[in-house]
């Protein structure tokens, strides 16, 4: 079992923060095929400071899901922790800080992956969330800035220092982005050096990833993101359908969520995007991609997910 502080997880299998994909359906979802722990979407400091209506939206939350981890970013100390104060009528499990994400509307603010370019001012946020936190408070970052400066030990330790409960690694470096292979060695030694749990992320495509480098790695536990995409089974040993009848459940319970939880008319290309991925590595998955796309509306979606078997 990995254990976060008081909490125990199920499963060390954790549903990463995605944005635009990992909102309620999604981590519903995912939990009921087997994740330990599911993470909300990014949420900007500034926008719950600031009440914006969309960011209290991804906020939105049933016990179905929990636990739940709420992950913050921006580049403020005294707004992070003001955020993390406004958090607590929301009552997560834990509340996760993000330091990893490479988009340039983050880090162009000092936020994400380029908290790793200023590690004072990255302990300085994580010691401000802490002391306002009333859960246990955990880090997402990479393995450093580029190949020359790989610095994942050092500030893993940093965060730990600082009062971090667990960290996770994400095994490329801001300069990869999402291209490349994930270095999952550098995974293992931040493992060795800290006394928190570790959580390796990148590359995880199903169950069987997953627990090949928690052994690999001596990892605590796992965080799966792009893999999960159309892919809950990612979650539960028994891996992935082969077949169309196989997916359809799956597929059709995804949707059953979405429109009880979601404004699908209003979130009609967001729904499409997800459900086209379910059809990958299908034979003729095009068709079926193409399918889903020339659907005017989400009751036309269902009935013709609904027809295909």
């Amino acid at each position: 079992m990995l254990r976060i502080g008081p909490l125990g997880l199920d499963s060390p299998l954790i549903l990463a923060p995605l944005a635009g994909y990992s909102d309620l359906p999604f981590r519903l979802l995912c939990r009921e095929f087997g994740a330990g722990l599911v993470v909300s979407e990014m949420i900007s400091c500034h926008g719950l400071v600031y009440q914006q209506a969309g960011t209290l939206a991804m906020l939105t939350s049933i016990s179905e899901e929990r636990p739940l981890s709420i992950q913050l970013f921006g580049a403020d100390p005294m707004v992070m922790a003001q955020a993390t104060a406004l958090l607590r009528p929301f009552k997560p499990e834990l509340i996760d800080i993000n330091m990893g994400c490479p988009v340039r509307k983050v880090t162009k603010r000092g936020a994400g992956s380029a908290l790793m370019n200023t590690p004072a001012l990255a302990r300085q946020i994580i010691q401000a969330v802490v002391k306002e936190a009333t859960v246990p408070v955990t880090v997402k970052t990479r393995i450093g800035v580029n190949s020359d400066r790989i610095t994942a030990v050092e500030f893993a330790q940093m965060a730990e220092d600082a009062g971090a409960a667990a960290i996770t690694v994400h095994g490329r470096t801001w300069a990869q982005g999402f291209t490349g292979q994930a270095d999952w060695q550098t995974i293992a030694l931040v493992k060795k050096k800290v006394s928190i749990p570790v959580i390796g992320n990148g590359d995880i495509e199903n169950y069987q990833d997953a627990q090949d480098r928690m052994a690999e790695s001596g990892c605590d536990g796992v965080m799966i993101g792009r893999g999960a995409l159309g892919n809950p089974w990612a979650f539960s040993a028994d891996g992935r359908p082969a077949s169309l009848a196989g997916l359809l459940p799956g597929v059709r319970r995804h949707l059953e969520l979405m429109a009880e939880h979601l404004p699908t008319e209003r979130m009609l290309g967001v729904i499409k995007s997800q459900i086209g991925r379910y059809f990958r590595d299908l034979p003729h998955s095009s068709h079926y991609r193409q399918l889903v796309f020339a659907c005017p509306d989400f009751a036309t979606l269902r009935r013709e997910i609904n027809a295909l078997g």
